[in-house]
């Protein structure tokens, strides 16, 4: 079996010299394909260089919007250059957060609008935050959608039934991590049983979101396994089947270059 992390965070200042040994531990539990995510210019950067050195690495170049108001002011010129180089395979993680709250959040919906247009004008794949910004961050992305095509994910989705059938109608992709596996997460997990399996991806967001039976340690891309194992059995499918689906969704996502 094959699996694809579609997110994680695999900077040095994450994981420093244990990288080599995490990325070993993650191809030999069978994950043959990772999106690397940037949240500033630097670390898009890394990911970027990681990306072209490393089998299978996808690389992923934004702003996070928890970062948007400590961005320097020529931050956004090195993401699209960036971007533009054809060295990244999706733009973001961008999105709106208003459970920190930490940006103010015209400044966020601004940033947000510049990576959607990037996105658009590119025709490369948005990858989203929503933190108690679900709706806000749909009628964006439904406005966008109306100038035209767009490939979106939802990473780490927590919406409703409602809210996950409204982003398929949209085209969007729904990732799901770690929590999805917690006991507590059983609403969670009926919605994930809702979603069309040609729309589904896993991640870990590594290194945050560990799941079960790693819940409170470091996270890293080998964990995906867990999560793939979890939903498989919550909507009744063979391992075999999801791995398989999930990983040809999120190639046909981030390697279409």
């Amino acid at each position: 079996m094959e699996f694809f992390d579609s997110h994680c965070h695999l900077d040095p200042m994450r994981y420093g010299g244990d990288l080599p040994d995490v990325l070993a531990r993650a191809r030999a539990a069978g994950v043959t394909g990772l999106t690397v995510i940037g949240t500033r210019a630097a670390d898009s950067e890394a990911a970027a260089d990681l990306a072209c050195r490393e089998q299978g690495l996808a690389c992923a170049a934004g702003i996070h919007p928890n970062d948007v108001h400590e961005a320097e002011p020529d931050e956004w010129d090195r993401i699209t250059r960036l971007v533009a180089s054809g060295r990244v395979q999706a733009v973001g993680e961008t999105g709106l957060d208003w459970y920190r709250d930490v940006a103010p959040r015209d400044l966020q919906r601004d940033f947000f609008e510049r990576h959607v247009r990037l996105a658009q004008k590119l025709g490369l794949p948005l990858v989203v935050h929503t933190r108690e910004s679900i709706r806000d961050a749909l009628d964006m992305l439904r406005e966008a959608l109306s100038r035209g095509p767009l490939a979106v994910v939802l990473h780490a989705f927590t919406g409703t039934t409602a809210e996950a059938a409204e982003a398929v109608d949209l085209g969007c992709h729904l990732g799901f991590a770690g929590m999805v596996t917690f006991r507590s997460a059983a609403d969670l997990r009926t919605v994930a049983t809702t979603v069309p399996l040609e729309r589904l991806l896993i991640e870990t967001d590594s290194p945050f979101l560990s799941p079960e039976p790693f819940r409170g340690r470091r996270n890293e891309p080998g964990h995906v396994v867990h999560t793939a194992r979890c939903l498989a059995i919550a909507r009744g499918e063979p391992l075999e089947k999801f791995a398989a689906a999930t990983t040809a969704n999120a190639r046909r996502l981030f390697f279409k270059r």
